[in-house]
């Protein structure tokens, strides 16, 4: 059973300059939750009302809402009263050309090399031969070998999976100093 929960003292005014008194009213529903709406008297005793403004869990928390609703929310509540919500009417949409996706393409992996973890031409630059082998000794085998391939400073790559680390870090300083003393670097 629908119930007033609160009248408001002060008038609304619609943007036509009509005068209607306000008053929040309720009711329980089926499912034990309480909605609640604002009813507006016009200067003529019509009556409209808004739409569900709030749902609440009991009776307390609706007054509570009621209670707490200010004028600028009840002239928006008068303005929604007034003026009745517009049908968006949306088109329907086109119907696809096909019945699916397209069959995906088979990838190719790609085999990327990694990165080289140092430049030895530049550490060459900084420090000469020496911080150079100093560099290169507390790295593995098999990042010496990933330098000599980044940096072209080999041409049998097989040659170079037979090589130990001493021999990669002779090759890898040869090959940087040769490059550094001659007049064109590539």
């Amino acid at each position: 059973m629908a119930m007033t929960l609160w009248s408001f003292e002060t008038s609304v005014v619609s943007h036509a300059g009509e005068a209607y008194s306000a008053r929040a009213c309720g009711r329980r529903r089926q499912d034990h939750l309480w909605e609640g709406w604002i009813e507006f008297e016009g200067p003529g005793g019509d009556v409209l009302r808004s739409g569900r403004e709030t749902t609440q869990p009991n009776l307390t928390d609706l007054e509570y809402w009621a209670q707490g609703l200010t004028p600028v929310y009840l002239e928006g509540a008068l303005r929604r009263a007034l003026e009745p919500a517009r049908e968006v009417v949306t088109e329907p949409l086109p119907v696809p050309v096909y019945s699916g996706p397209a069959r995906s393409r088979p990838q190719t992996p790609v085999a990327l090399e990694p990165e080289a973890i140092l430049d030895p031409h530049s550490v060459y630059q900084q420090g000469g031969s020496d911080l150079l082998l100093e560099e290169l000794s507390a790295l593995s085998a098999g990042h010496l070998r990933q330098i000599t391939r980044a940096y072209a400073l080999a041409e049998d790559s097989v040659v170079l999976d037979k090589m130990g680390k001493g021999e990669l870090m002779a090759l890898i300083t040869d090959a940087v100093r040769a490059v550094s003393h001659s007049p064109i670097r590539h």
